[in-house]
């Protein structure tokens, strides 16, 4: 079946956990785009959305939902997101659309956040998605290189590369860089994330561990939930 099918049904699942007068997190990505849609097509009475992206802003904006901050609503009941990897225990790397750093930040504001995602998206183990690192822009190739002596102490050969486009260095929403680490394999997600925040020039990094409450997997025949 066509993935963005998947994706629908989990986005149209997921809104119909959002009761009206709710504040909710507005992720950012292909499939987030689906509950977005799915949540304004509910036409819910007094519903506030804070989104984790100018795109996700955009679009929730001209669908006519009613648009908030963390610094108005610091407070969010439910946040539904995609993820580019769904791993044991809901572990999850984000980051793939370069919001990674708002995404957190209304994930860890939030009640109950649930993760939507299309099949293919749910593995074993971590790490073939490449795992985004958000760094300061000033200073950046040492912080890279700061980042290559972290992963390969978790023995990770590859160093990370700082994303690129055809218009030159990808910079997220707040003007930093990401770095994508082709990890293959992670291991020991919980230390790896640890050691990563330590290092000085990283923002953020793609590993929202111990943030989902539940998972909403498109299938072919559906979905499919998946408990933490």
């Amino acid at each position: 079946m066509n993935t963005e099918i998947q994706k629908r049904r989990a986005g149209e699942a997921a809104a119909q956990h959002v009761e009206a007068g709710m504040v909710v997190g507005l992720g950012t990505g292909s499939t987030a785009a689906w509950f977005v849609k799915a949540l304004a097509a509910r036409g819910l009475h007094d519903l506030r959305c804070v989104p984790t992206s100018e795109k996700t802003a955009d679009l929730a904006r001209d669908l006519g939902l009613t648009l908030s901050t963390l610094e108005d609503t610091p407070r969010i009941d439910l946040t539904v997101d995609g993820a580019d990897e769904v791993g044991p225990g809901l572990a999850l790397i984000k980051g793939g659309g370069a919001a990674l750093l708002r995404e957190k930040l209304v994930w860890e504001a939030s009640a109950r956040c649930i993760v939507i995602a299309d099949h293919a998206k749910v593995v074993p183990v971590l790490g073939a998605f490449p795992l985004p690192i958000e760094v300061v822009a000033f200073g950046h190739k040492t912080t890279g290189n700061r980042i290559a002596d972290v992963l390969a102490d978790h023995d990770i050969a590859a160093p990370a590369r700082v994303r690129q486009a055809d218009r030159g260095l990808v910079r997220t929403d707040g003007g930093n860089l990401i770095y994508d680490a082709a990890c293959k394999a992670i291991h020991d997600p919980a230390r790896l994330a640890d050691d990563l925040k330590l290092i000085t020039g990283v923002v953020e990094h793609g590993l929202f561990l111990d943030l989902a409450d539940l998972a909403i997997i498109g299938t072919d025949d559906g979905v499919e939930t998946i408990n933490p």
